[in-house]
C-alpha cells in the first residue's frame, strides 16, 4: 500500500512539476483533502522533484550544454569574447532572474513551511488563474538574444513570489516573460532555464535532511519508483504546455485554477 501511495505522490508532483498550475499547490491540497502522513515525507519530494529534474534536464540537455561551454569559454578565451557575448550575457540573466526566489525562500521559509490554510490557499491559485487569462492573447517579438537585465530582475521578482503553494512558479515565470515582450517559445525556454538554479538550490539542501534521516535502505525501492514515475510523467507533461504555450491556450490552465478555486471554498467551507 505505502508504495502505491508513493507511486501516486509521484505522478502527482510529475505531472503538475512542469504545467502552470504549482505542483506544491496540489500536494498542500491533497495533504489537506486525504490527511495521510506521506504528504508530510519531504524528503520523498525532494526525490521525486529530482525525477522532474531530471526529465526537464533531458529536454534542454543541448541548450545547458551550449550556455556552460559558452560561459567559461567567454571568461578563460579572451578571443572568443565578442563571439560568445550574448550566450554568456544569457547565463548572467538566469543568475540574475534566479537571486529574488533565493533571497526570498531563506526570509519566508518558516512561514511558507506552515503553509496550510485552504483558504490561503484558494487565494493563490486564483491569483494564478487570473495572471494566467491576463496574457492569453500576448505574444512577443523578442528572442534569447534580446534580452535585458530588466526583464530578468522584473521576472525574477515575480518568480520570488512563487515559493507559497497555488501560485505556480513556472505560470508566474512565463506570465513575466510574456508582458516582458518576450516570444512564447523565448519565454517557454526561459522559464525553463530559471528552473534548474531553483531546483539545484533546493534538493542540494534537502539532501542533507535525507542523510539525517537515516531511513534510505527501507524506503529505496518506494522512492526510486516513485522518483521514476514523477521523471517520465515530467517529460511528457512538458511536452504538453509546450504545444499549449506556443498555440496561445494558457488560458485553458487558468480555468482549471479557477475550476479548483470553486472546490477548495466549497470543499473547505
Amino acid at each position: 500500500m505505502k508504495l502505491i501511495y508513493y507511486i501516486i505522490l509521484g505522478l502527482l508532483q510529475g505531472f503538475t512539476e512542469p504545467l502552470p498550475i504549482s505542483s506544491s499547490g496540489h500536494l498542500t491540497l491533497f495533504k489537506q483533502i486525504f490527511n495521510t502522513g506521506i504528504f508530510d515525507d519531504a524528503n520523498f519530494l525532494i526525490i521525486s522533484n529530482f525525477g522532474s529534474f531530471i526529465a526537464i534536464l533531458i529536454i534542454f540537455w543541448k541548450d545547458i550544454i551550449e550556455l556552460i561551454k559558452a560561459f567559461f569559454s567567454y571568461i578563460f578565451k579572451k578571443e572568443t569574447r565578442k563571439k560568445l557575448y550574448n550566450k554568456f550575457k544569457y547565463c548572467l540573466l538566469i543568475i540574475i532572474g534566479t537571486i529574488p526566489v533565493g533571497v526570498t525562500g531563506i526570509i519566508f521559509k518558516d512561514i511558507v513551511d506552515n503553509y496550510n490554510s485552504p483558504k490561503v490557499l484558494g487565494i493563490a491559485f486564483l491569483i494564478t488563474a487570473i495572471a494566467l487569462f491576463l496574457v492569453r492573447n500576448l505574444n512577443g517579438n523578442k528572442k534569447d538574444d534580446d534580452l535585458t537585465y530588466k526583464d530578468a530582475i522584473i521576472i525574477g521578482l515575480l518568480q520570488a513570489v512563487t515559493i507559497f503553494p497555488g501560485i505556480s512558479r513556472s505560470g508566474t515565470v512565463l506570465v513575466g516573460c510574456l508582458i516582458c515582450g518576450l516570444s512564447r517559445e523565448t519565454a517557454l525556454k526561459y522559464t525553463f532555464m530559471l528552473y534548474f538554479p531553483v531546483s539545484m538550490a533546493s534538493m542540494t539542501l534537502g539532501v542533507f535532511d535525507i542523510i539525517e534521516a537515516g531511513n534510505l535502505n527501507k524506503l529505496l525501492m518506494p522512492y526510486t519508483i516513485g522518483m521514476i514515475a514523477a521523471g517520465i510523467v515530467t517529460f511528457f507533461s512538458y511536452k504538453w504546455l509546450s504545444e499549449w504555450v506556443k498555440k496561445g491556450k494558457l488560458w485553458k490552465f487558468s480555468i482549471y485554477c479557477l475550476l479548483l478555486v470553486i472546490f477548495i471554498f466549497i470543499y473547505f467551507r
